[in-house]
């Protein structure tokens, strides 16, 4: 007898924020066991939600940063939005950039590439204490990223 698994739903993403955060140099920390440990600042930035939601992002945020000895730069940032109504939300952003070797050179330089040369995907999650953002607590959401010289623009989708 066969048995059929069941998928309850089918994933859906909807639009939930635009940030541009504002970032320092990268540091090194040096060689690690499996590649380079690295830190960057994250020094401000600002945000756009759907439903004009918006506000900036606080510096004191850092992206801490393994450059992989494969050449995947794994991404774990955490940082704090402050919207126009002085509600803060704690944002933890963790993924994933890689491309062709001449693309990642070109980023490392500050040089503008087009995003879709190269992948930048990071999982996100908020802690919200406010009760009007509370829903952003059930939500795990998905950003698509582009890397600019001091800027890193991320397109947010909540899963549904």
């Amino acid at each position: 007898m066969a048995h059929t698994v069941q998928v309850p739903i089918q994933p859906a993403f909807e639009s939930l924020l635009r940030l541009a955060v504002d970032v320092g140099d990268v540091v090194s920390l040096g060689a690690a066991p499996r590649g380079e440990r690295r830190v960057v600042a994250i020094t401000g930035g600002r945000f756009e939600g759907d439903g004009g939601w918006r506000g900036e992002v606080l510096p004191g945020g850092a992206d801490w940063q393994w450059l992989r000895d494969d050449g995947v730069l794994e991404v774990d940032a955490r940082y704090v939005l402050q919207d126009t109504q002085g509600a803060r939300v704690q944002v933890v952003s963790q993924g994933l950039r890689h491309g062709p070797r001449e693309v990642i050179d070109a980023l490392t330089r500050g040089q503008p590439i087009d995003p879709s040369a190269y992948y930048f995907r990071t999982a996100m999650r908020f802690e919200a204490t406010v009760p009007a953002l509370a829903h952003l607590n059930r939500v795990v959401a998905f950003g698509i990223g582009a890397r600019e010289a001091r800027r890193v623009l991320l397109s947010v989708f909540a899963l549904r």
